[in-house]
């Protein structure tokens, strides 16, 4: 709204000079009283235009922060996906090593 040269006050307080053969001013003035609501109701629609714009265009930095996040999160979940799955292994062949030999003890003597 830079470029209003009017606002709803301007409208009010404008006069017009009565000249011979003019318009009727109670006419003129019946139409301002319209043209200032209107003018009032297209200022406050922009404004709260305004506002839910500001408040989108907020919500949309917001996702977008989020989704960035999560991005750089997923690169980085496959490495440590990757590297349980081998800490995984190795415990598994761990105590296959400890435990196998004390396991075989065990199938044996339940075999007599």
């Amino acid at each position: 709204m830079e470029n209003v040269k009017l606002t709803p006050k301007d409208i009010v307080n404008k006069h017009f000079k009565p000249k011979m053969r003019g318009y009727d001013p109670n006419d003129v003035d019946e139409f301002l009283d319209d043209v200032i609501q209107d003018y009032e109701t297209y200022s406050k629609e922009n404004q709260r235009l305004q506002a839910e714009n500001d408040r989108l265009v907020s919500k949309v930095d917001e996702l977008t922060k989020q989704v960035a996040v999560g991005k750089s999160g997923q690169t980085s979940r496959p490495a440590s996906n990757t590297t349980n799955m081998d800490i995984l292994k190795r415990l598994s062949n761990l105590e296959r090593h400890v435990f196998g030999a004390q396991l075989n003890d065990d199938d044996q003597s339940n075999q007599f």
